[in-house]
C-alpha cells in the first residue's frame, strides 16, 4: 500500500473527491465539459497534489504541492456554491462543507509542520 494513503488528509480529499463525481452525476448534460468538468477536476486535483506532493524527494516540493491543493479545494469550495446558486444542487450539502473545511484545516496543519 502506498504510504501517502495512510494520510488521513489525502483520506479525506479521496472521500471529498468521490462526493463530487457523484454529486455532479445530475448536473444538466449541456454542463458536461463546463461546470461538471471543472468542479471534478477541482475536486481530484485535492487529492491527487497530494499524492504527487508526498512523492516528491524535498519538502520543499511537498510544499508546494500542499499549496496547490490547498487552491483545488477552494476551487472546490466555490464551484460546490456556485453550483448550488444555479439550481443544479438540490440535496443538502451541509456534509460536504464541513468535509472541505476539515481537509481545508488538515492541509493547512500538514504544510505548516512540514
Amino acid at each position: 500500500m502506498a504510504k501517502y494513503k495512510n494520510l488521513v488528509v489525502w483520506q479525506k480529499a479521496n472521500e471529498l473527491a468521490l462526493r463530487i463525481y457523484k454529486l455532479t452525476e445530475d448536473f444538466p448534460k449541456t454542463e458536461v465539459y463546463g461546470i461538471t468538468q471543472q468542479i471534478r477536476r477541482a475536486a481530484l486535483s485535492v487529492a491527487t497534489n497530494i499524492v504527487e506532493g508526498y512523492s516528491r524527494r524535498t519538502k520543499a516540493e511537498l510544499s508546494r504541492f500542499i499549496d496547490i491543493a490547498r487552491g483545488s479545494l477552494a476551487e472546490t469550495e466555490y464551484l460546490l456554491e456556485f453550483s448550488q446558486s444555479l439550481g443544479y444542487i438540490n440535496s443538502d450539502i451541509s456534509e460536504i462543507a464541513s468535509l472541505i473545511e476539515d481537509i481545508g484545516k488538515l492541509l493547512w496543519n500538514f504544510q505548516k509542520n512540514l
